[in-house]
């Protein structure tokens, strides 16, 4: 199995399942990995049993035949009362930094070469500067655990934070040195959602920071993460744009959890029609019919 071809889905878009049975699920639907996100059900990071369980999650793994990487966006993962809080650049971002550094000691144990994570918003009267020093500032030392650990940090840029966009992102990573194991997690609909460039051009821009992909539909200016054919993208145009990336392509419709398995089986099904299609109109001739 090479290229494009790894597709993967989030579990946060099985909340309503065991993560062994969602594991279970993906696998029989021929999906080769799976997007773990750390959450309370799902690998909860402050369950005293967290250790036997990640042991037991790896051999079931390797077992099903998955690959995995580990995303950190649960909700209220961290406080019941504030959605994504604390961040790296928010009051409390010493306990974003101390779980990621738990996540990336779960992605070890896992075998998973990448975790995801992210900004969050520029906190209230912090001019954008001092937000990029203090996110920079916190991302050192977890480059320190990533060399470590051996996992890779795949930075997602998210609309309505700090880094939305290619363009923070790549500031971000000069102002860290464009360290090895800073890469960028691109979301497709992100892009549609927030960037000048079409898709296409943006997948030729980030490619080789690429170490993480998430892949939805979506419109511009609405970040809204719908079903494939149900947004504006030109997926055929961007899966062949991504032929040349080896890691997984994941599928992040966390709010589809009703209909999971449904969802999941028409999600792999499009990509593989978008990607063969995307393959053979880039296959012929200028101007071809």
């Amino acid at each position: 199995m090479s290229g494009v071809t790894k597709w993967a889905y989030c579990t946060n878009g099985f909340g309503d399942h065991r993560l062994t049975e969602a594991l279970e699920v993906l696998a029989e639907l021929g999906y080769a990995g799976a997007a773990i996100t750390l959450d309370r059900g799902h690998l909860d990071p402050y369950s005293p049993g967290l250790a036997a369980e990640v042991s037991r999650i790896a051999g079931l793994l390797d077992r099903l035949g998955l690959a995995a990487v580990v995303e950190t966006g649960g909700r209220y993962t961290l406080d019941p009362w504030r959605k994504h809080h604390p961040t790296l650049i928010s009051d409390g971002a010493e306990r974003r930094a101390e779980f990621l550094t738990t996540a990336m000691r779960i992605a070890a144990d896992l075998g998973a070469p990448v975790v995801h994570l992210w900004s969050g918003a520029r906190p209230d009267g912090m001019s954008e500067q001092d937000a990029y020093t203090r996110l920079a500032g916190r991302c050192e030392p977890l480059l320190d655990v990533a060399d470590r650990t051996g996992v890779t940090l795949g930075f997602e840029p998210e609309p309505g934070m700090l880094v939305q966009d290619l363009d923070g992102f790549e500031r971000l990573r000069a102002m860290l040195g464009a360290h090895p194991r800073f890469g960028l997690t691109f979301d497709v609909g992100h892009a549609h959602c927030v960037e000048r460039e079409d898709v296409a051009a943006c997948v030729r821009r980030a490619l080789p920071y690429t170490v993480h992909v998430q892949i939805e539909d979506m419109r511009r200016g609405v970040h809204e993460h719908l079903e494939f054919g149900e947004g504006e993208i030109d997926f055929p145009a961007v899966l062949a744009g991504l032929s040349g990336y080896s890691g997984l392509v994941a599928v992040e419709l966390a709010r589809h959890g009703h209909a999971a398995p449904q969802v999941a089986r028409r999600s792999i099904d499009f990509l593989r029609r978008a990607y063969d299609r995307g393959l053979a109109e880039r296959g012929r001739p200028a101007g071809g019919g």
